[in-house]
């Protein structure tokens, strides 16, 4: 009954995490940094989304890797059905394909590098889903050729300096891919913190079996 009320939470908070995420993706960041056009950088949903690794991570670790893809799925199907109605179907597509293959990913480096220093896993198994994930939403979010699964976004293809700085231009979201690519990196270092104080509250898993 305990298991099944923390399985619970934390569906409830990939959810949310996923909703959030699918929401704020769609707002570039307003202002400018040092000359930098934000907008040009970065999207409000880079903030949020790698707190989704966090999530699965302390999943994992406490109820091991199926357990963890249970609570990947539960958020897949229900964040995703309400992306739906919060953004745009070409988001939700792109985000729920997304989701799904990083976090998975995520859980079968963690559960492979469990054993090793506590920092690892967490930290190896984002960077893994970080980079499948960035990969697959912002190309299926926002490359051209996708144009089957819904409507380019305008501003989100229009070229501009790469970064907001280099001389070289290219559509804006590839710079949205590259900064929201470096903000997961920074976010998965600050969730170590977190996730190391929790390491004494949550009781860890019996020794795996390999997933």
């Amino acid at each position: 009954m305990l298991n099944a009320r923390h399985i619970l939470i934390y569906s409830l908070l990939m959810t949310a995490i996923v909703v959030a995420s699918n929401i704020l993706v769609q707002y570039p960041l307003s202002g400018t940094l040092a000359g930098i056009q934000l907008g040009d950088l970065l999207t409000y949903g880079a903030f949020t989304y790698p707190v989704a690794f966090l999530v699965t991570d302390l999943t994992n670790r406490q109820f091991g890797p199926q357990t963890a893809r249970k609570v990947v799925f539960i958020g897949f199907v229900v964040g995703v059905a309400l992306s739906f109605v919060t953004s745009s179907p070409r988001i939700a597509i792109a985000s729920g394909s997304a989701y799904l293959a990083g976090q998975l990913l995520d859980i079968t480096v963690f559960n492979r590098l469990r054993r090793l220093a506590w920092w690892k896993a967490p930290l190896i198994g984002s960077v893994f889903g970080s980079v499948m994930d960035t990969m697959i939403f912002f190309s299926l979010a926002f490359a051209p050729i996708f144009t089957l699964i819904g409507p380019n976004d305008d501003f989100a293809i229009e070229w501009a300096p790469i970064l907001g700085v280099l001389a070289t231009d290219a559509p804006r979201w590839m710079s949205w891919a590259i900064g929201d690519f470096a903000v997961k990196m920074l976010v998965g270092v600050v969730m170590l913190l977190p996730y190391g104080a929790l390491m004494s509250v949550l009781r860890p898993m019996a020794p795996a079996r390999s997933a």
